[in-house]
């Protein structure tokens, strides 16, 4: 059987995790600093907060897939 980690680094799951990061990142940041940077105001703790805003959807993502294939493997 495949661990975990062996699976989230598969390409498919990879490229997934990354096109949803991509999109429910860019809403969140959206929703929270896109008014700040338009002003020119977003300061460096929000901006680093702001990519944390990519990273949260990138793991669930991954995590979700993860966990679908496991489960399919296993049946």
């Amino acid at each position: 059987m495949k661990t975990f980690l062996h699976i989230a680094r598969q390409p498919s799951v990879r490229n997934r995790a990354l096109r949803v990061a991509l999109v429910v990142g860019t809403v969140f940041f959206t929703i929270n600093y896109a008014d700040k940077l338009l002003a020119g105001t977003l300061t460096h703790s929000e901006l680093i907060k702001a990519m944390v805003s990519y990273c949260v959807p990138f793991c669930v993502s991954t995590y979700s897939s993860v966990l679908a294939i496991m489960e399919r493997d296993s049946v």
